[in-house]
């Protein structure tokens, strides 16, 4: 899946997770009789304030990309240069190259810990009370790599993804939401999300690595089963073909447009 469409699909599942919006439809549904009288959009699982929701969106928007730190020429390799590039390289390294490490269960335990580490960094400064800043800093990173991602995002931000960054992890060191949960959560979130979506193309992903479950060898000769569990221990649904393929567009023109309207509701109800 493409840097810009695993971005789009992490801020759309958080957003799913923490709102809940109605669209009431009963003009339509007088002209189409099979249409509701309204639907309800989201699921609300988690009880986060609006500053939590629309910082979640961008941090988990950010986190969808953390998997393909392990390729130096991915998009959040150029979001932040030189930092981002050497980043990139030398988890490519660690983690034996592109959609191993970074895309296991192992790899996602690393991502979440890391989080949890930064989330538990606090200090007290007057007037704030307590702040975050191992979360503001990891922000800036996070809120970077969706700037460089996200095509919704203004041009201004994506040409210079340090802006959102700095703005982010300023605000989430400030004026973090009060749910302690949350930034783990929406890291892990955002990294899950990723992962599955590579599950979905062709290429698949070894959740189990550094161990290699190869397919024996009468499995390999059933088409089924060798479309699934590849030879190098990879496991793909191809549902979406190979990356950026029509299937892929098609799916995420919808989640984009999810985002977008889950944004803009959660900041008009911020301010009203």
């Amino acid at each position: 899946m493409m840097g810009p469409h695993h971005a789009a699909c992490g801020a759309a599942a958080w957003l799913a997770v923490t709102t809940r919006f109605h669209i009431d439809l009963t003009g339509a549904a007088h002209t189409l009789a099979f249409l509701p009288p309204g639907i309800d959009v989201g699921l609300g699982l988690l009880p986060v304030s609006a500053s939590g929701v629309l910082a979640g969106t961008i941090v988990t928007a950010g986190a969808a990309l953390l998997p393909d730190a392990d390729h130096r020429h991915a998009t959040i390799a150029h979001s932040l240069p030189p930092l981002s590039n050497a980043m990139c390289i030398e988890v490519g390294r660690l983690s034996g190259g592109h959609r191993h490490g970074t895309h296991s269960v192992l790899g996602m335990a690393v991502f979440v810990g890391i989080a949890l580490l930064a989330g538990m960094w606090t200090a007290q400064l007057a007037p704030f009370g307590t702040i975050y800043p191992g979360a503001g800093i990891l922000s800036v990173l996070l809120g970077a790599f969706a700037a460089k991602a996200l095509k919704f995002i203004p041009d201004t931000m994506r040409k210079f993804p340090w802006i959102l960054g700095l703005a982010l992890g300023a605000f989430i060191t400030f004026f973090a939401p009060q749910e302690q949960f949350w930034f783990p959560l929406a890291v892990a979130l955002g990294v899950a999300v990723h992962i599955a979506g590579d599950m979905l193309t062709t290429g698949g992903c070894n959740l189990m690595w550094p161990l290699s479950l190869r397919p024996p060898k009468f499995a390999r000769k059933i088409p089924l089963v060798r479309n699934v569990w590849k030879r190098n221990g990879s496991v793909a649904i191809p549902v979406l073909g190979n990356a950026g393929s029509y299937r892929e567009w098609m799916l995420l023109v919808p989640v984009s447009a999810y985002a977008v309207f889950g944004i803009v509701g959660t900041t008009a109800r911020w301010f009203s």
